[in-house]
C-alpha cells in the first residue's frame, strides 16, 4: 500500500468502520455468563511472583487512580507473560486496567483524548465537522462507548507498553507510543516500519501464549475470557467476564444491569464536539 495521505485516510476509514461493526454486530449480542471472579492487584501479583513489571504513573480521568486489576483467573497468564518478557530482555508496562463506569464514561470526553479523536475524524472528513452520530461511531472503536464491549469494564483487559529491561526509558518499537490515534493504531497497520510490525507480532504471540488476545484495532490492548477473546478465537463459548461494578471493600463484582446502554448520549457527544472546536480554535 502506498504511504500517501489518501491511502492513510482510506485505511483509517475502512479499519474503523470494521471496528464499529465488530462491536455492534458481534460483541454486543455475544453471550456472557459472568463467573463472578474477584479482582487481584497486578502490582501485588507481580511482587509475589518475583517478576519485573512497570505501571503507568500518568494521571487518569477526573484525577482518579488507575486501577491495575485483572480477574483472579487471569493472574497466572499475566505473571507468565511478564516473566517471559523479562527472560527476553523486556519489561511489561501496564498502562491501564479496570475502569469503572465513571472512568469509562469520562475517558473519551477528556480534552486530550476527545480533541485528538476529533482532529483525526476531521482529517478523515477533509476538514468537515462530524455529526454527533458519526463521532460516536469513531469513539466506539477507540474508547468503548457501551459497557458491553468495554472490556476494561469487565476487568479482563489491560493496555500495555513494552520497554527494554536494560534501559526502561526506551520502548520496544511498535511504531508509535501508547496512546496513538491515527492510521498507525490498528495492530496490522501497514504504515509502521517492518521492525515495528515484527515487534507487534512478537508481543502479540507472546501474550497469546499466556491467554491474552490482541484487539485488532489498537496495538496496545489485550484481553482474555471476555467476548473479544471468545469471538476472535472462535471458541463458540460464552464469555465468562462481562461488564461489572466492583465493590473494592468486599472485592465483589456484580454484572452491570444495562450493559448495552451507551455511556454518553448523543446530546453529550454534541456538546463535547462544540467544546473541542472552541479549544482547537483557541490553540
Amino acid at each position: 500500500m502506498p504511504d500517501t495521505d489518501d491511502a492513510r485516510r482510506a485505511y483509517w476509514t475502512q479499519q474503523f468502520e470494521d471496528a464499529y461493526h465488530f462491536m455492534f454486530d458481534h460483541i454486543l449480542p455475544y453471550p456472557v455468563q459472568e463467573c463472578g471472579e474477584p479482582f487481584v492487584s497486578l502490582p501485588e501479583a507481580a511482587t509475589a511472583a518475583g517478576v519485573e513489571v512497570l505501571f503507568s504513573g500518568a494521571p487518569h480521568v477526573l484525577g482518579l487512580q488507575r486501577l491495575f486489576y485483572l480477574r483472579e483467573g487471569q493472574i497466572e497468564g499475566f505473571v507468565g507473560a511478564a516473566r517471559e518478557m523479562n527472560q527476553r530482555g523486556w519489561i511489561l508496562r501496564v498502562e491501564d486496567g479496570f475502569r469503572t463506569r465513571a472512568i469509562q464514561k469520562h475517558l473519551g470526553r477528556t480534552p486530550t483524548v476527545f480533541d485528538t479523536i476529533l482532529r483525526s475524524v476531521m482529517w478523515e472528513l477533509r476538514g468537515e465537522v462530524p455529526s454527533a452520530e458519526f463521532m460516536f461511531r469513531r469513539c466506539s472503536a477507540m474508547v468503548a462507548t457501551v459497557p458491553k464491549f468495554g472490556t476494561h469494564m469487565s476487568g479482563s483487559a489491560i493496555d500495555i507498553s513494552v520497554v527494554w529491561r536494560e534501559n526502561p526509558a526506551h520502548e520496544v518499537d511498535r511504531g508509535a507510543p501508547y496512546i496513538e490515534m491515527s492510521a498507525l493504531t490498528p495492530m496490522d497497520s501497514p504504515f509502521v516500519s517492518s521492525q515495528a510490525q515484527h515487534n507487534r507480532r512478537e508481543i502479540s504471540a507472546l501474550m497469546l501464549r499466556h491467554g491474552f488476545v490482541a484487539y485488532p484495532w489498537e496495538f496496545w490492548h489485550y484481553s482474555s475470557g471476555d467476548a473479544y477473546d471468545q469471538f476472535l478465537r472462535r471458541t463458540g463459548k460464552p464469555a465468562i467476564y462481562g461488564a461489572v461494578d466492583w465493590d473494592p471493600v468486599g472485592n465483589q463484582v456484580s454484572p452491570i444491569d444495562d450493559p448495552a446502554q451507551p455511556l454518553n448520549s448523543e446530546a453529550e457527544v454534541r456538546l463535547e464536539i462544540d467544546a473541542a472546536l472552541r479549544r482547537l480554535a483557541a490553540a
